[in-house]
């Protein structure tokens, strides 16, 4: 397939019909409006027009209240998604519909309200239980709090460190003759609570005596009768904290009713989001609105009628040299090659002049994938997978590609599977041997035990494959660019010399190797320039050598998965079997299988993807490209039929 070809798009429409417009490009799903800072950092463009403005803010701050709503009820109402999003089928006149909207506004307002007294509630129980924490030490005290003493004496509640010793308190009050007395209230690890009650003519004097130990005066403001009356106070207001609480989480689970209504709310908004920031990316005087945008040529038609039924002024054309840098990219594919947009899009879009790189990519990853993995077994668990995730549930976007990704590899997994006969490693042979005492062993063509040295080469061979495609397709580009000389002594020059070492190495002739050294010491001698021609050999010698030996042994990862992952299989297996148990056999090879499984399903993965994006792409792959974001309903949790 092919990277899909853009038109430059500029528009004049009447102000009036501005939000009619963007209702009808919100459907066609097929526009990027461009940003705007280049015209308005024109003084020409800027005398004449202004950003237009958009609900946008209004429109994301409701979003973020409904999305709110949502984990609120999703949390209070433990309500469980699973993995996976189940994506409700609904028509477009129900998802624009005002009915569902008002329902949906309705609820988020109300778990919005709720979430606040919620709020505000869990703050006053804090609140109460800090109090009521202070007060309890006090609670075996029987003196009202309020009362601070007499006409002649002071009551001073205090504290001290909890190393503090009473008795030598009361030894300085003794030996100052002091007309004080101290009560020990309460202790605990940090601190003790002390009643002091003392002549008032003796404040100054006790509060000296008092000073080594720490004593530190405590009072409680606006607070009357005793701690254990205050306590059993707050303990009466807590519980009726508690009890609203537990009212305004049970409306907040009753919305969970309208949980579905809020979910396509939040579809339709982001939808609205998407429309609003196209608003804001219109330029306008008040009479007239103007943008510049992106259009796939293919969908030039749909977005004519459009523009001609509201009367507006348009035009499209082909990117200049100039603009190609900004056109946004967006990847054409089919069923094979689709789900290879999850590693392009991990590793980076391609520029728009560039080529696509997954149906250039797929034959090599999903072939790679299986020889590493290389196990029916596990091929058959990843088939299953994908097919049924993407069955019943659906999913698009990234999680969408991974399951047909993994539903290809799969397929390639169990292929090679099959060819080396592995089936959860020797699984079926240890079974038979088990249960009959018999020798049982799966057809194959080789196995990685036995076969190993034979892999290596095939993955190395493979590896050159790879890597001369990559080439070729660096070659045709140069080509087409009239990048004649590179061609030549970047691509052709290397292919002869590998040519002349397979010539070489078969006893056929030397002259194809000579040929090639030639090309070799010729090519930095005419594109190189002065004392550059001479150490530009020496360059392309080193570079060339060392980084094609290096990517070509990159490939014997292919080898060292395939051998690794059916080694482990058949260890556990093997341990399984020792007990001579068929039914510990089982359980322990399904246990020791699938942590196989999961290390190989993401290992293969990374390595897989090394070779592509570092060995592959790195022959003709130039990277760069922009996402096209068009104007869109952008959904979620439901699909518009």
């Amino acid at each position: 397939m092919a990277i899909v070809k853009m038109k430059k798009l500029r528009v004049i429409a009447m102000a009036d019909h501005r939000e009619e417009l963007l209702k009808g490009l919100l459907k066609l799903g097929c526009v990027e409006i461009s940003e705007p800072d280049d015209k308005l950092a024109d003084p020409a463009w800027a005398a004449l027009l202004k950003c237009g403005t958009s609900a946008l803010a209004e429109t994301r701050t409701e979003l973020a209240d409904v999305n709110t709503a949502l984990a609120a009820i999703k949390r209070y109402g433990q309500v469980k998604d699973g993995l996976f999003i189940q994506r409700k089928a609904v028509s477009e006149q129900e998802f624009l519909g005002s009915e569902s909207a008002e329902r949906a506004k309705a609820a988020s307002q109300r778990v919005g309200g709720q979430l606040q007294e919620l709020s505000r509630l869990q703050a006053e129980e804090t609140r109460l239980l800090s109090r009521q924490a202070a007060l309890r030490p006090w609670v075996p005290m029987d003196l009202p709090l309020e009362q601070e003493g007499t006409a002649h004496t002071v009551f001073r509640m205090g504290v001290c460190p909890g190393t503090t010793d009473t008795g030598a308190i009361r030894t300085e009050l003794a030996a100052a003759d002091a007309a004080a007395e101290l009560y020990e209230i309460n202790a605990d690890k940090q601190q003790k609570y002390y009643l002091l009650i003392l002549h008032r003519e003796e404040e100054e004097k006790v509060q000296e005596i008092l000073r080594p130990f720490n004593f530190s005066a405590t009072a409680f403001q606006n607070v009357t009768g005793t701690a254990a009356e205050n306590v059993e106070q707050l303990d009466k207001l807590l519980a009726e904290n508690r009890r609203r609480q537990e009212e305004a989480t049970a409306a907040i689970v009753q919305s969970a009713e309208d949980r579905d209504a809020l979910r396509m709310y939040v579809d339709r908004l982001n939808s609205e989001a998407s429309k609003e920031t196209g608003a804001e990316r219109m330029l306008t005087d008040g009479t007239i609105v103007f943008f510049e945008g992106w259009v796939p040529a293919e969908k030039l038609r749909q977005t004519e009628t459009l523009l001609e039924k509201l009367g507006c002024a348009w035009d499209a054309a082909d990117p200049t040299e100039d603009e190609i840098p900004d056109v946004p990219v967006q990847l054409k594919n089919n069923w094979l090659t689709k789900p290879l947009n999850m590693v392009t899009e991990m590793y980076s879009l391609p520029a728009y002049d560039n080529v696509d790189p997954n149906p250039l990519m797929a034959p090599f990853f999903i072939l790679f994938y299986g020889i590493m993995m290389a196990d029916m077994g596990y091929g058959l668990l990843m088939i299953l997978a994908g097919l049924i995730v993407g069955k019943k549930y659906r999913p698009k976007g990234t999680m969408g590609h991974m399951f047909g990704l993994m539903t290809l590899c799969g397929i390639s997994t169990f292929i090679m599977g099959a060819i080396t006969g592995g089936f959860f490693g020797d699984f079926l042979t240890q079974v038979v041997k088990l249960t009959t005492g018999g020798d049982f062993a799966l057809p194959s063509l080789f196995t990685p035990l036995n076969d190993t040295l034979m892999i290596l080469v095939g993955a190395m061979a493979l590896g050159v494959v790879q890597i001369v495609t990559g080439m070729a397709i660096s070659f045709v580009r140069k080509i087409k660019r009239g990048q004649y000389l590179d061609a030549l002594f970047e691509e052709v020059t290397w292919w002869v010399v590998f040519a002349g070492i397979g010539c070489m190495a078969l006893g056929v002739t030397n002259l194809v190797l000579y040929a090639g050294i030639v090309l070799i010491l010729a090519g930095p001698i005419i594109t190189g320039k002065g004392f550059g021609k001479i150490m530009g050999i020496f360059g392309s010698l080193y570079n060339h050598v060392t980084g094609y030996f290096g990517d070509i042994l990159s490939y014997a990862r292919l080898m060292a998965l395939m051998l690794a992952g059916s080694v482990i299989a058949q260890v556990f297996n093997t341990l399984g079997a020792i007990p001579g148990n068929i039914v510990i056999f089982i359980i322990i090879s399904m246990a020791g299988n699938a942590l196989n499984f999961a290390l190989n399903l993401l290992g293969c993965y990374v390595h897989d993807l090394r070779l592509q994006c570092l060995e592959y792409f790195g022959k003709f792959y130039e990277d760069g490209g922009k996402p096209f974001r068009p104007v869109a309903m952008q959904t979620k949790y439901v699909d518009i039929e």
